[in-house]
């Protein structure tokens, strides 16, 4: 009993991880752990189910297909066809197998090996010929999200088919060539934003945008792999369906092999192994399928997977190298990263020699030295990591590596910041920061100077226009240098973005604070702090004096208020304070009007896309009637105020039983 009693313990544990891996997966696009480790898991699980089978469950992960639907870039629509996952695969024994239960039913059966791209699963269909509806896999059973918009602005999705038939669905994967996530990436760090984990991630974060503009920007990509129904034409084989769709303009997947033999089969399936690495995609396998229609047919699907196609996993390439430097990078905040540096090796047909070591703990968590020999490895196939360090090979005399106290570029002081473990750069100018420290200042939630780009920020500060963010208000001194030059587009661009850098003078002291950068001061910081103190002058006096009325105002902490203290203490700072107002910046707050009081002592925070109001005015709204709002949540916030794609806010509301607000109920308990 007791055996039987663990196994189920076993069981219970198992299922809850897994669960919560494929959420992150599949509705959340992340993950804390690597694909492999995720098909350990489900592996342990099948066997366990396979050796007890009364005590599978109808809820178990092995009974159901992966994700669930999300009201967030579309609404809710029926499958017509089910868009079930496939059944894993991990070595050639097992490949075999499928081959020969295949052809003992059909002694004539061809297959066809493709690529198993990683990236969404979408459904296209078309009516008389023209796209009427992209759908996500979402349960991947019942439902999935309308992306339509967002589908129109992949450049792969042919909008129209060249030979119109009634009705043609097909399935397909969404994802991003490794060049344009790079560049997505490249821009998030630019902006100072959390940079995405993966290429898959990414293209399913985007696919659900809300703007279709956000789409088009980040350059997707979609290969078709599958037809799921047509109307007015039958097709015997998947090959013949893929020569129609060729023949209509649809991206089908590329190096496809049709085989007759396991031999063929698992020679094809190492070809495609050998080439990975030099794609210019992720593929996380090969899949395996029965080429003839009716024979899919008759082979039928149990209630998660096919059993006519099957899906083999490579499994992840390690190699030992030799660790030679450790590089310390700044980004906008100040925060420092440090980036191994190795002996390059060859992972998935690419050269690695770099990998990040995120931060101090990560370094000390594996004992790090310089001139250990490490185990490198690519997580999700792109990603270099470094796994472990090779104790029995360390030679003698190594150190523990450790992330000094001085700014690696500037040379001034770098601390580690309270309850994180990062390092960060206490210079508000350090050279480092300044053109992601300019990006943070124009964008759109701190001064929001529209039309002033990454390409504009960094030309004029590599022209030596910017060497920091105040620099902006003296462009208008270099006005006819900027059109001869070019540098940022010609008079009529120069002209339209100094009067928008002009109008933002007047801006509400709330963006220029939160512009400055400040560790701890975001936008609804700013807010709280420039409705407790009439100007930027008095904020300031207070930060290098009574500290207790900053400490005074809601959702400001210790380390916030030190934070302040150190920024308007600073010389630096002091500087740039007097560059604004000698420029004419706004530093005062217009008198808080109040239209009631129906939400006084109240605290809100604000999350996701609201139907009619931008987070700012829906701020102004509650504010306008005695609430506050604050940045996160807490035990202490009142209420949450959720719109679409309302994210890990809205998770720990639910967690802290905090009452959730759409905007017309956050309407009603204004006007009641």
């Amino acid at each position: 009993m007791s055996d039987i009693n663990a196994i189920k313990a076993e069981l219970a544990a198992l299922r809850k991880r897994i669960r919560r891996y494929s959420k992150q997966y599949y509705d959340d696009n992340a993950s804390d752990i690597s694909d492999y480790e995720f098909d350990q898991l489900m592996l342990r699980l099948k066997a366990i189910e396979a050796e007890y089978p009364e005590l599978i469950t109808k809820n178990s992960p092995t009974q159901k297909v992966g994700g669930s639907a999300q009201r967030t870039a579309g609404v809710l629509v029926k499958h017509d066809v089910p868009m079930l996952s496939l059944q894993d695969v991990f070595d050639e024994e097992e490949i075999r197998g499928f081959v020969a239960g295949i052809r003992e039913h059909f002694p004539s059966a061809e297959f066809v090996v493709e690529e198993k791209i990683d990236g969404l699963s979408l459904a296209l269909r078309y009516e008389n010929g023209t796209l009427a509806r992209a759908v996500t896999r979402g349960d991947g059973i019942v439902q999935g999200e309308d992306v339509t918009e967002n589908a129109r602005a992949i450049a792969d999705v042919a909008e129209r088919l060249h030979n119109p038939i009634p009705y043609f669905e097909v399935r397909g994967e969404v994802y991003m060539e490794r060049a344009a996530f790079a560049a997505v990436n490249e821009r998030q760090e630019l902006l100072g934003l959390k940079p995405f984990a993966n290429p898959r991630n990414c293209a399913a974060g985007t696919l659900r945008q809300l703007d279709a503009r956000v789409t088009r920007e980040r350059r997707l990509s979609m290969f078709v792999f599958n037809l799921q129904r047509a109307e007015g034409r039958t097709f015997e084989t998947h090959t013949a369906a893929y020569d129609f769709m060729r023949a209509q303009g649809i991206k089908i997947i590329a190096g496809y092999r049709v085989c007759r033999t396991a031999d063929e089969v698992w020679a094809a399936i190492e070809e495609i192994g050998v080439r990975r690495g030099s794609l210019p995609y992720d593929i996380d396998g090969a899949v395996v399928k029965v080429n003839d229609f009716a024979q899919r047919a008759e082979l039928g699907a149990t209630a998660k997977a096919p059993r006519w196609a099957i899906a083999y996993k490579y499994p992840p390439e390690e190699k030992e190298t030799v660790l030679r430097a450790v590089e310390l990078s700044v980004g906008r905040t100040g925060r420092i990263t440090p980036t191994a540096v190795f002996d390059p090796v060859q992972l998935c047909g690419t050269r690695v020699e770099r990998a990040t070591l995120h931060n101090q703990d990560y370094i000390a968590g594996l004992d790090i030295r310089v001139g250990d020999t490490i185990l490198v490895y690519k997580s999700g196939e792109i990603i270099p990591r470094v796994k472990a360090v090779v104790m029995e090979k360390r030679p003698a005399g190594t150190v523990p590596y450790v992330i000094g106290n001085t700014c690696p570029v500037c040379g001034q002081q770098a601390v580690r910041e309270a309850d994180t473990a990062d390092m960060k750069c206490q210079n508000p100018v350090c050279p480092a920061q300044v053109e992601n420290h300019i990006l943070h200042f124009v964008s759109r939630t701190a001064m929001d100077i529209k039309g002033f780009g990454a390409a504009a920020v960094i030309a004029l500060t590599h022209a030596g226009y910017l060497h920091d963010i105040a620099d902006i208000y003296a462009l208008h001194e270099h006005r006819d240098e900027l059109i001869v030059s070019g540098i940022i587009g010609r008079k009529k661009s120069v002209n339209k973005l100094l009067e928008t850098i002009e109008h933002s003078k007047g801006n509400p002291p709330d963006r220029l604070l939160t512009g400055l950068g400040i560790a701890g001061i975001g936008r609804a910081a700013a807010i709280s702090l420039m409705r407790a103190f009439p100007t930027l002058d008095a904020l300031a006096e207070a930060a290098r004096g009574d500290t207790a009325q900053i400490l005074a105002v809601p959702d400001m902490g210790e380390i916030s208020v030190r934070n302040l203290a150190e920024f308007f203490g600073s010389t630096a700072g002091r500087e740039l304070l007097e560059k604004f107002r000698a420029a004419g910046v706004n530093f005062a707050s217009a008198p808080v009007e109040r239209a009631g009081t129906a939400l006084d002592g109240k605290s809100f925070v604000i999350t996701g896309t609201l139907p009619t109001l931008s987070r700012e005015e829906c701020a102004a709204l509650i504010a306008a009637y005695g609430g506050t709002v604050k940045g996160s949540v807490s035990k202490k916030t009142d209420y949450l105020v959720a719109g679409d794609a309302a994210g890990g806010k809205l998770a720990k509301a639910e967690s802290l039983g905090i009452p959730i607000l759409d905007e017309a109920t956050l309407r009603r308990m204004i006007e009641t």
